[in-house]
């Protein structure tokens, strides 16, 4: 799966559940780097989110990752904590936010 496909399938995974969205209120920027590169950032509010491709101007968190990592750990053969120990996911910003989003992506 490429880096733009997990991006899309991550656009329907919330689609899919609105009511996990409800009460946050957050961008997450995601700098992805590596042999599928791509900046991508997720703007959640009022109980909707919205995948887009680029960098934001304000996000409330950046995870930085590489493509292959990032790839492992969305499919679940990485785990994120094992990977921000490792030093293979990096987060800047509202860390408790960035622990919400892995729990909205399932």
């Amino acid at each position: 799966m490429t880096i733009k496909e997990i991006f899309a399938e991550m656009q329907k995974r919330m689609d899919a559940n609105p009511g996990k969205l409800g009460g946050i209120k957050a961008v997450f920027q995601f700098e992805i780097s590596g042999a599928d590169p791509g900046n991508y950032f997720v703007a959640i509010g009022d109980g909707s989110a919205k995948v887009n491709e680029g960098a934001s101007v304000s996000p409330n968190v950046t995870v930085t990752m590489a493509s292959n990592d990032f790839a492992d750990m969305v499919e679940g053969r990485l785990d994120s904590v094992a990977a921000f120990m490792g030093g293979k996911l990096k987060v800047k910003g509202d860390t408790m936010l960035a622990m919400q989003l892995q729990s909205l992506l399932k």
